[in-house]
């Protein structure tokens, strides 16, 4: 490979497991939860951002120095194990990808009016076509960073406009009025950060751009840390938005809350930004969902793995079936996150068994603080996530 090519999957992939994260859910989770918790809620921000570092260069190191996606490593940790792992990895992608596809339409209608089930069918299109390119890997490089940096720029505008109280906040991180009344909102953000198929999407695509083994280590460090950056960089300018709105006392529109705080914060063009950013957002990771869910099934099935692509688009056309006639992608993208961050505990623990087997990692010897970390990660998330199936029910109340 090329060192422009490398460069160009680095950066890439960095933004695909950033802009993966960044969909509907992620706008809309840290809309409802700014509006529940108001400063708060940066405690919450600043323990996920910690635990995605922790997690994300875990698995992509592991990943990326063996050469082995995360279904070939789980089943060297236990024979059978990958097809579980991928079963569930692939379910949780299904599950956010609908909401994905949700989440699209809700910018379709910001941006033009148009109908939840017109924005759905158009929305589903769109990221079809993507995939129907000749060298798919590259075209979605582009179109991820082409659409990060987008992102990044309109809401660094609306966060400015909407003027937070940022002592606030400061304060908030470090002391919140309740630890435990944030528990909820720990595991559905991690769930919508790096829950899932999430944790595994730049990691794939680096193994796909052959940017693999123990000499690539430190670009593998950088790819992952520079997602992780650019998912908290946004998380951290969506809360200043939404809380500089909701700290006046207004109140958010249950259907659609970002929307309505993006509104309030910086006027009409404040709304038809977030109409911009929620249909980027989407359509990005309705690629990275799909792809990465894919991913996990492709070294298991031989029929999988030749027709890659269509079992992609395939993905994607089901995923617009069911939000066409299921509706309310609110509620679902909340559920996706919660779902999907009682996957990761059980992801993680994987890579991190997988890390001490030679077979899987040769003579690499994995950072001990790492895999200390990473094991405190797990029984945290495990334990968090056990006692907030209580609050996912109450989803659908």
């Amino acid at each position: 490979m090329s060192e422009n090519k490398n460069k160009g999957a680095i950066v890439g992939a960095a933004f695909l497991m950033a802009t993966s994260a960044i969909g509907p859910g992620f706008l809309t989770q840290t809309a409802v939860f700014t509006e529940t918790f108001k400063e708060n809620f940066a405690f919450t921000i600043l323990i996920v951002t910690i635990a995605t570092l922790i997690v994300q260069l875990n698995i992509w190191r592991v990943i990326c120095v063996s050469g082995m996606r995360g279904q070939d490593i789980a089943n060297k940790v236990i024979p059978g194990l990958g097809y579980f792992i991928a079963g569930l990895v692939s379910l949780g992608g299904l599950a956010f990808n609908i909401g994905n596809v949700g989440g699209a339409a809700l910018g379709l209608n910001a941006l033009f009016g148009l109908n939840v089930t017109a924005g759905v069918i158009i929305s589903g299109a769109l990221a079809v076509f993507v995939f129907l390119s000749k060298d798919m890997g590259p075209v979605m490089d582009k179109l991820t960073k082409f659409l990060g940096a987008l992102m990044i720029i309109v809401m660094g505008y609306v966060a400015v406009a909407a003027n937070p109280p940022v002592g606030k906040a400061v304060h908030g991180a470090i002391f919140p009025e309740s630890y435990s009344a944030l528990t909820l909102s720990m595991v559905t953000l991690l769930g919508g950060t790096i829950g899932g198929y999430i944790t595994f999407a730049g990691a794939h695509r680096l193994i796909d751009a052959d940017t693999k083994g123990v000499e690539n280590l430190d670009k593998i460090n950088q790819s992952s840390i520079m997602g992780v950056s650019i998912a908290s960089i946004i998380r951290i300018m969506l809360f200043l938005a939404v809380l500089g709105v909701v700290s006046t006392g207004f109140k958010l529109d249950p259907a659609n809350p970002p929307a309505s705080a993006f509104k309030a914060g910086a006027g009409m063009i404040g709304y038809k930004i977030f109409g911009l950013v929620i249909f980027a957002a989407a359509l990005t990771s309705i690629v990275g969902a799909a792809y990465t869910s894919v991913s996990f099934l492709k070294t298991l099935s031989k029929t999988v793995m030749a027709k890659e692509k269509q079992f992609i688009i395939g993905f994607i056309v089901f995923s617009t079936f069911v939000m066409a006639f299921l509706g309310k992608p609110v509620v679902l993208l909340v559920l996706a996150g919660s779902l999907n961050g009682l996957i990761l505990p059980i992801t993680l623990a994987v890579i991190l068994l997988g890390s001490r087997k030679k077979e899987v990692v040769g003579e690499y010897k994995h950072s001990v603080i790492l895999t200390i970390l990473g094991t405190i990660v797990v029984f945290v998330t495990g334990y968090a996530g056990i006692i907030s199936l209580k609050g996912i029910m109450e989803l659908f109340k």
